[in-house]
């Protein structure tokens, strides 16, 4: 359609899609605008959800999965040992996980399981990727000043005062 309106004009002006079609694509399945609870956090929500459903999958990771239920279970024993050890509002916790294979944004359990703990336990987390030269994660910890670090036990020798989230 775009040819025949304009014969002249570049392939690389012409217009991909008609303007239904561009509407479509970038206003009506666009629209993702879901009104939620602003006075409650993430980990408030997640809780919600368990108590609706706790038998659901709620994270799969490679061949890995946890139900709604365990992944609860698995933050609040976290949230309990983490505030044993002194974490509450405003206290930051490092958490230094492997991150997945298909890329940067995609969270492994571990990761899931740490933020949400440290959620729980009225900590804020600060992440720190393993994968970052050792010079550029001490000065990250120096700066941030985190009270614990948590980390994976491939991780502990290199990372000064870890905690190791055990596999």
């Amino acid at each position: 359609t775009g040819i025949v309106a304009n014969p002249e004009q570049r392939l690389a002006d012409l217009p991909m899609l008609s303007e239904a079609e561009h509407h479509q694509l970038t206003v009506e399945w666009n629209n993702t605008h879901v009104d939620y609870p602003k006075s409650q956090c993430i980990h408030q929500l997640f809780e919600a959800q368990v108590e609706e459903t706790p038998d659901a999958i709620a994270v799969v990771f490679e061949d890995n999965q946890l139900t709604y239920r365990e992944l609860n279970s698995h933050s609040n024993k976290l949230a309990h040992y983490l505030q044993k050890q002194g974490i509450g509002a405003e206290v930051l916790v490092g958490l230094c996980v492997e991150r997945s294979s298909f890329g940067a944004a995609t969270l492994t359990l571990y990761m899931i399981v740490g933020m949400l703990g440290i959620l729980k336990a009225g900590g804020a987390y600060v992440p720190l990727d393993p994968s970052y030269p050792p010079e550029r994660l001490s000065f990250m910890l120096e700066d941030s000043q985190v009270s614990v670090l948590l980390t994976q036990e491939k991780f502990v020798e290199q990372l000064p005062d870890a905690i190791s989230l055990q596999q």
